[in-house]
């Protein structure tokens, strides 16, 4: 074998990721009840263009076909997520059997496939109902959830072995109930505090559920976006701000799950600047009881200056819209504020591309949390593809991005790291939530207008990587972008 092809362990699972609002359309199909994205991207400014995820794409119809694609690429995972008001229109009560029945259909098609399924039952598509009655601002909710993982757990049990809670809780709670860029567009500090904590609940309570209905073997995790955080100075401000962001970020989510307890400088902040305590006796116990595998969605590190360094630059010094990105803002209880550098390889979401930072994550990881198995099951590249003129999708500066996050991958596993398994984001060109269908993360393109699939060079250069169980240190030659 040449030196440089860097094996992956045996065993090693390569798939691709989807989320259900962001690709099955089919909103009002088979009494599915609406979500609160549904609610949300209605509203006129809260989506680019006006897009909305009522056709998507159109997977709900289309899966067959889509799931030969993934079986083509050789792929054998599939991570896909529950639309709950497809399974629960109310979110609570009775079940839809049409809606479970097609998630039974997908499940099916996968096994006859040859690929393994990871089921996560929340990605951000709350029922609607339930937002009518404080959604995860009420601990209500995490009942209705523990119940809607039964529902699962009992109807997979002997398909899935593989389950994922949430995917991303902070950004469901934070962006969603405080930055007011995600659904449901709320603006309240306390909103976002008590919704955080209700789903970190309700994960406890679903994976409690989920293991007196499903086999020993089965594997239950939880999907985090974790981020390195990095000072944007030396300085020692910079460097406390930046700890202060990584706690916000990363530390709040992971400690709770892996520790049993949060970060206790912001669990007071929150109950300052709330002026009411979220917590109540036992559920910390409840969050951390145990989980078997953590999901990692890493895309690009962040950096971070504080507020105090900031105002005593000059203004002619200043980042300006023209040098630096601005990830996301960061509320006033932190007192820091995002940063990027002036230089960098970009994607077309303007993140910083750097491999570096997904070796560093899991190598952090392996080191403060007693080494915990991790599947990395989200990580991908947005640019603008499009079909040329000889009917493919050339995307270059995509199979560049994932080679060498694959290449850090493998560097954290030969230091260590427990890494089972790879998942892209994403299978599919999508709903890309508040960008609509601007942003291109899929390794195959889709005419959303006609809803073509055309696999990219991306999804071949996966595909072999998939088939050698390798990935090649060095950088191949390629064609330019289409």
């Amino acid at each position: 074998m040449s030196s440089q092809l860097l094996m992956f362990p045996k065993g090693f699972l390569w798939g691709a990721a989807t989320s259900s609002y962001q690709v099955e359309g089919a909103v009002a199909d088979d009494g599915r009840g609406p979500s609160i994205w549904d609610t949300f991207d209605h509203q006129p400014g809260k989506v680019l263009n006006g897009d909305t995820g009522e056709v998507a794409c159109d997977h709900y119809h289309r899966w067959e076909g889509d799931l030969d694609l993934l079986n083509d690429l050789g792929l054998r995972s599939y991570r896909f997520s529950v639309s709950w008001p497809r399974v629960q229109p109310d979110g609570a009560g009775k079940v839809n059997q049409k809606g479970l029945d097609f998630y039974r259909r997908l499940v099916e098609g996968l096994r006859h496939r040859g690929i393994e399924p990871l089921l996560t039952l929340y990605h951000w598509d709350l029922p609607e109902a339930l937002q009518q009655k404080g959604g995860w601002t009420s601990r209500e909710t995490t009942d209705r959830f523990e119940e809607f993982a039964g529902i699962m757990g009992s109807a997979f049990h002997d398909g899935v072995t593989l389950w994922v809670t949430l995917n991303e809780p902070f950004f469901a709670a934070f962006e969603g109930y405080e930055l007011g860029g995600l659904a449901p567009g709320l603006t309240d500090t306390g909103a976002a505090v008590e919704a955080a904590h209700n789903m970190l609940l309700a994960h406890g309570k679903a994976v409690r559920t989920l293991r007196a209905c499903l086999p020993e073997s089965a594997e239950i995790g939880i999907a985090l976006n974790l981020d390195v955080v990095r000072p944007a100075t030396s300085s020692p401000e910079d460097v406390a701000a930046a700890g202060r962001v990584n706690d916000y970020l990363n530390r709040w989510f992971l400690d709770a799950v892996l520790k049993g307890s949060y970060p206790r400088w912001l669990h007071d902040r929150y109950v300052q600047v709330t002026g009411r305590e979220f917590v109540r006796a036992g559920d910390l116990g409840v969050i951390g009881a145990g989980i078997d595998f953590l999901g990692v969605n890493y895309y690009t590190p962040v950096y971070v200056e504080s507020e105090a360094s900031r105002d005593r630059m000059a203004p002619g010094s200043r980042s300006t819209a023209t040098d630096t990105v601005l990830r996301r803002p960061y509320p006033d209880y932190l007192a820091a504020a995002a940063a990027r550098r002036p230089a960098g390889n970009y994607t077309a979401k303007g993140w910083d591309v750097d491999p570096g930072g997904l070796r560093e994550m899991l190598l952090w990881l392996r080191h403060n949390y007693n080494g915990v198995p991790v599947y990395i099951t989200e990580n991908g590249a947005s640019y603008p593809d499009a079909v040329g003129a000889d009917g493919e999708v050339h995307d270059p500066r995509r199979i560049e991005y994932l080679r060498t996050h694959l290449v850090a991958a493998n560097e954290a596993i030969v230091e260590g790291v427990d890494l089972r398994g790879y998942f892209v984001w994403s299978l599919l060109d999508n709903f890309e939530w508040g960008d609509g269908y601007a942003q291109r993360f899929g390794i195959i393109h889709v005419d959303f207008a006609t809803q073509r699939r055309t696999p990219k060079s991306s999804a071949k250069f996966l595909s072999e990587v998939a088939r050698r169980n390798a990935v090649s240190r060095a950088a191949a030659s390629l064609p330019a972008d289409t």
